[in-house]
């Protein structure tokens, strides 16, 4: 269960109904909003909380003026028997990364494989979301974006040139939890950083330090002058780069000087890329014995001898038992993000999220 100091706990329906009640009032269909809901709540459930309501605000402002289109022509072009390309349209990401993922699906079924990418598309939220919607049909996912802003220098730089950059898998298992590993290319993602702001709580020694000097940057309100760190030093650098060549030059989108960062820009489009790539298990080895082998696997990674003072931690694990437990109790809501909701909806014109 959460172990997180909030105000209360909130019932995921009325998550949702916020998310789409909110965006129908800037112009997206009733079914679009709440395909985009449906997603975001996913992420709060599952536990990106920097990635679910706590980024309706931006995306509700970037609707409003301009920058993102709420009516969307979002096009398939199948440009062979396993790879096809999804124009957005500048549409809502969760839409278009749904629809690659979707396409991503279908196409595997046929081909075994298939490696769908997006160009103009924009922020979709959290990575497994996206990689674990393979997972009901028997394949595994492979997600992979170029972030919507650039906090990272190249190795050895210091200017802003590539993003946190995620990537997410999603491998099927049997009775145990399937393996998501969702992370961003950085030590922490930059919601997560915004989250601190919000919440006023200091950043940890090794998230950030400071552009001019190196120094570690640990006053959120300063986040700003702050360059993320990448995880495993140059190795992490090198994967953000890899990642971001993948989902931007490779489907015309945007990567490097390219990207803008769109908090601070709400009326230009962002030309987002992701990739996402399905693989049919069953043309490798029987579905049920891939299933058996990995729970064999896992409950033998699980009952491993730990650390002192370490628990065994798998990638999924705590994200099955989280979503169960949101489920049933409510998403845990910190008090400063509730109050910012509230005012929003206030600006808005519609219900509070606390009185659904």
């Amino acid at each position: 269960m959460d172990q997180v100091n909030t105000a209360s706990r909130m019932p995921a329906e009325s998550i949702s109904s916020f998310i789409a009640d909110s965006l129908v009032k800037v112009g997206l269909p009733t079914s679009d909003a709440g395909k985009v809901a449906e997603l975001m709540t996913e992420a709060d459930l599952t536990g990106a909380d920097a990635h679910g309501v706590f980024r309706l605000p931006m995306y509700v402002k970037r609707l409003q003026r301009g920058g993102c289109n709420p009516r969307p022509d979002i096009r398939v072009e199948k440009t062979a028997a396993a790879t096809a390309l999804v124009d957005g349209d500048n549409g809502m990401g969760h839409l278009v990364v749904a629809r690659a993922a979707d396409t991503a699906i279908e196409m595997a079924r046929e081909a075994g494989v298939a490696w769908v990418g997006t160009r103009r598309s924009n922020h979709a939220g959290a990575a497994g979301v996206y990689a674990a919607m393979t997972l009901p049909h028997d394949m595994v996912g492979i997600y992979g974006v170029v972030a919507s802003a650039n906090h990272m220098p190249v190795w050895g730089g210091v200017e802003l040139l590539l993003g946190t950059n995620p990537v997410a898998v999603a491998i099927p298992a049997g009775e145990e939890a399937p393996i998501v590993l969702d992370i961003a290319t950085s030590v922490v993602s930059y919601g997560t950083i915004k989250s601190h702001k919000l919440q006023n709580k200091p950043l940890p020694e090794g998230w950030m330090v400071n552009a001019k000097d190196g120094t570690p940057l640990t006053d959120p309100a300063r986040s700003a002058e702050g360059l993320l760190l990448p995880i495993g030093g140059y190795k992490g650098s090198g994967l953000s780069l890899i990642l971001g060549l993948l989902a931007g030059p490779l489907n015309r989108a945007a990567f490097g000087r390219d990207v803008f960062d769109f908090n601070a820009n709400d009326t230009d489009p962002c030309n987002t890329g992701q990739f996402i790539i399905a693989l049919d298990i069953k043309r490798f080895a029987p579905v049920a014995q891939f299933k058996a082998d990995m729970d064999r696997h896992l409950k033998d990674l699980r009952a491993s001898k730990p650390l002192p003072g370490q628990t065994i931690r798998l990638p999924g694990q705590e994200r099955r038992s989280r979503r169960a437990d949101r489920a049933r109790n409510g998403v845990p809501m910190p008090r400063e993000l509730i109050a910012q909701l509230d005012a929003f909806a206030a600006e808005l014109g519609v219900k509070p999220l606390g009185r659904r």
